[in-house]
């Protein structure tokens, strides 16, 4: 019943539509392409942009719209999916009411129109956490995790699309910045260094740390700080923010109560020829072996679920806690396979934890379009 609720503010000729646009060809891009289709941004280049985009973006974001009518087990119905469907149908309508972009005015216009749709998916990812939530909250407990599997896949699919979908948002609008940061080409830094961003992260996930427990394990980074490729800053951020957090919460977790000092979270950053590696390691304890394959699912938290204080939608939008949502692995794992990457995580039951962040250094890859 809410189900049909909710498209009740969407007309039939709309979500015909929005099933025509969802069997299209998507296309994919590589971090190269954008690298060097972005160090122009000339008129000409923005207006092949805009194009580009006005024509991907509805495709993409039909294909969400699409999978979020059916999902198993009545996620579809949960209040917060309804909200996060009715997102998508809204932005694809403003995409496809916008027309035809012919000269410079159509794109500026056009690309307001996308810069508003991107603020207005700000909060996707804990609103389907919510909706997850609230699944599990009226699911049988003897359900297991292996049965949820479908599950795991659609939002596995619907979160990397989501990545895919911001980055070239805001690729676009970011080309428009008249003062771009020295190296910068939109959302890429060509000459990022790893370490600096990983100093840059853990800082804040130890601020964040300091803030929950009121103390915090030190953290030594190993690495050239010279050394530089073409990556996207704000993912790597991401990425070693979110392990950063969980070694952390481990250590500070196992040595609350010891007489011992807490020992250092070491973080090395290594260069190689296809790949820049970054390790994150920890003594926190580890995780056993049966709970590893959990540690990527989006029905997992070891931690208190911070959206269980916060069951109004309203709220859930702005919490930021050290732990408990269950999706910062498998989002992390996203964001580094998004270009080529992936995220290994390797545990010592009884000692404690390495993280393996791989970032492919060619930037070739295609986006891996679900």
């Amino acid at each position: 019943m809410a189900a049909k609720k909710a498209t009740e503010s969407f007309s039939k000729s709309l979500i015909e539509e929005v099933h025509k646009w969802g069997c299209m060809k998507q296309t994919g891009v590589s971090l190269r392409y954008m690298m060097e289709f972005g160090s122009k941004p000339t008129e000409r280049n923005l207006l092949i942009s805009g194009q580009f985009l006005h024509k991907e973006l509805p495709i993409r974001i039909a294909r969400r719209a699409i999978e979020l009518e059916s999902l198993p087990y009545g996620l579809s119905e949960k209040p917060a999916v309804l909200k996060v469907r009715d997102w998508y149908l809204d932005s694809f309508r403003d995409l496809r009411a916008f027309p035809d972009i012919k000269d410079t005015n159509d794109e500026k216009e056009f690309t307001k129109m996308i810069k508003a749709i991107k603020v207005r998916h700000n909060n996707v990812v804990p609103m389907m956490a919510l909706g997850v939530q609230q699944l599990k909250k009226g699911m049988d407990p003897k359900i297991v995790y292996e049965d949820l599997d479908a599950i795991h896949q659609f939002l596995d699919r619907f979160y990397m699309s989501r990545i895919g979908i911001r980055m070239l948002i805001g690729q676009h609008v970011e080309l428009h910045n008249p003062n771009p940061p020295p190296h910068c080409v939109g959302y890429i830094h060509t000459k990022m260094s790893p370490v600096e961003v990983a100093q840059n992260a853990s800082e804040d996930a130890r601020a964040i740390c300091l803030r929950e427990y009121g103390c915090a394990p030190e953290i030594n980074i190993y690495g050239d700080l010279g050394f530089t490729f073409p990556y996207v800053p704000t993912h790597l951020h991401l990425m070693v923010f979110e392990l950063v957090k969980n070694s952390l919460r481990a250590v500070q977790e196992r040595y609350m109560d010891s007489d011992r000092v807490a020992p250092p979270i070491r973080i090395i950053v290594a260069e190689g020829i296809e790949d820049v590696t970054i390790k994150v390691s920890d003594e926190g304890g580890g995780i056993p072996r049966s709970g590893l394959p959990k540690i990527f699912t989006y029905l997992y938290s070891t931690a208190k679920n911070p959206l269980d204080e916060y069951t109004d939608l309203g709220t859930a939008d702005t919490v930021i806690t050290m732990a408990g949502y269950g999706y910062g692995l498998p989002i992390s794992r996203l964001y580094a396979r998004y270009f080529g990457g992936d995220l290994q995580i390797i545990s010592m039951e009884g000692y404690g934890t390495d993280a393996y962040l791989h970032l492919s250094r060619l930037g070739d890859s295609q986006e891996p379009l679900p």
